[in-house]
């Protein structure tokens, strides 16, 4: 059973901003970097339950994979087939806040 894939504009902001970012020094690392996240939660339309369960809030539990540096934080929606990507977020970063998910 395959899932789809939903990016919130939040997180594709963040997906944006962090190439935009890396771009300045080095624009090909940055592709690198961006394709890699987007291959790892591509993975995620097979086998979203991959990540770890990273805050059990409301109806749906928020999970995190890791792509390099970067924590990719997502939940999936059982009832619709479907995963929504909720923040792309630097490891080095205090974590993010999900009061309002």
């Amino acid at each position: 059973m395959e899932y789809e894939i939903a990016w919130t504009d939040p997180a594709a902001l963040q997906l944006e901003e962090l190439r935009d970012y890396i771009a300045e020094d080095n624009p090909s690392a940055a592709d690198r970097v961006v394709e890699r996240i987007l291959a790892r939660v591509e993975r995620l339309k097979w086998t979203p339950r991959m990540g770890i369960v990273y805050r059990k809030t409301g109806k749906y539990p928020i999970r995190k994979i890791v792509s390099g540096k970067y924590r990719i934080f997502y939940r999936i929606i059982e009832d619709e087939q479907r995963v929504e990507i909720l923040v792309v977020w630097h490891g080095a970063r205090r974590d993010p806040d999900f009061e309002n998910t």
